[in-house]
């Protein structure tokens, strides 16, 4: 069976807690396009971040897992229980695999109080092993832990956007998921209460065995949370493994594009040298040095590759030096961090506005790009 799979360091030191072997097809339609989702998701305990753009099947992937979607083919085991495979025309109800999923909205049952909506989740549960004091005593635990007990009686409509938040995770954590799962939860909140969940999503970590899924466009959310992160685009995983990994070297240049936080510049390999652990790449008429570049040859032409924010504006030389460049502003804008500069080649450094003081008004700056900073991508 064709599957598209990419590796991740995050679940290689043990038996993966998820294990998805994912494929399902949409036919072209009178105003859409053909689709098809193939991944192979593994996960370990902790924080999983799906990452892309709309429309890439992340949802999908999610409702896959729950159960609301059957796959054409595949096969989907979480911590030991098969859910799905297409060869043995296996298929859990998503009722019965004890799945929390908090969407967008939190849907928390309008018509129930908080306390009410976790009772619900609790006496739904497949796993009835708690009895009726011991579901009580856990229900007032998750109150007292999310702060809700203050709450409790009240309906939906009578809470704020964070308060059903935290009552949306406390009801799927009521219900002994054997995972849970995250459809863009902070869409729509303001930056307050974005922190107030990723403070929640912690303490629910904290306290949950089982492996999360997260859905997300938002790369600020990716570094706050997750301890693996899967980079998905039009159905495809193009690379996966600790944030650390994917966004200090990304495997393409496209991916490296959709990330939006790379400087990508035409390059051409000039030396390489494994024993001094140093390769030097001409890029913008300089040299610039960096890393032994495995697995590339002289006079390869690629990408030289290095993050926004990385850059350095520094004080020109007498002499340029390698790694120095001596460029001309392009643009100058105001951003959330401070202030953006644009050079040639859509070059782009990122300043605080106390850094740029000392730049206003110059029509000309010095760059200097870190060497541990510096990745060569092939075209």
């Amino acid at each position: 069976m064709p599957s598209a799979s990419v590796s991740s360091n995050s679940s290689a030191a043990s038996s993966p807690n998820i294990d998805a072997r994912i494929i399902k097809r949409y036919a072209a339609g009178l105003d859409s396009e053909a689709f098809e989702l193939n991944i192979h998701l593994q996960t370990s305990p902790g924080v999983t971040v799906l990452l892309g753009p709309s429309g890439s099947g992340k949802t999908l992937t999610l409702n896959c897992l729950a159960g609301f979607t059957k796959p054409d083919e595949g096969r989907i085991l979480v911590q030991d229980q098969l859910y799905f495979d297409a060869a043995t025309k296996v298929h859990i109800a998503p009722r019965l695999r004890r799945c929390g999923y908090i969407f967008q909205d939190h849907a928390l049952f309008p018509h129930m109080t908080v306390r009410q909506n976790l009772l619900f989740a609790a006496t739904s549960a497949i796993s009835m092993s708690r009895g009726k004091v011991q579901r009580h005593r856990r229900l007032q635990e998750l109150l007292d832990d999310f702060e809700l007990t203050d709450l409790a009686g009240r309906f939906p409509h009578e809470l704020s956007g964070g308060q059903k938040q935290r009552g949306a995770i406390a009801r799927a954590l009521a219900g002994d998921p054997r995972l849970l799962l995250f459809d863009e939860p902070t869409r729509g909140l303001d930056y307050r209460l974005r922190l107030a969940f990723y403070e929640i999503l912690r303490k629910a970590k904290a306290q949950f065995a089982a492996p999360i899924v997260l859905v997300t466009h938002d790369l600020d959310e990716c570094f706050d949370l997750a301890d693996a992160v899967y980079l998905i685009e039009r159905g495809r995983f193009l690379q996966a493994g600790s944030p650390e990994q994917v966004f200090a070297r990304p495997a393409t240049s496209d991916i490296a594009r959709s990330l939006g936080i790379f400087n990508l510049l035409p390059a051409e390999i000039a030396s390489l040298d494994p024993g001094r652990n140093l390769s030097r790449v001409r890029v913008l008429d300089h040299e610039v040095e960096g890393p032994y570049f495995k697995g590339h040859l002289i006079g390869d032409r690629g990408w030289l590759c290095v993050r926004h924010h990385e850059l350095r504006v520094v004080a020109a030389p007498e002499r340029l030096t390698r790694n120095h460049l001596r460029l001309r502003v392009v643009a100058v804008t105001k951003s959330a961090r401070g202030v953006r500069i644009t050079f040639p080649e859509d070059l782009t450094a990122e300043l605080s506005e106390a850094e740029y003081v000392e730049w206003r008004g110059s029509r000309e700056l010095c760059v200097f790009v870190p060497k541990t900073a510096v990745s060569f991508l092939a075209k």
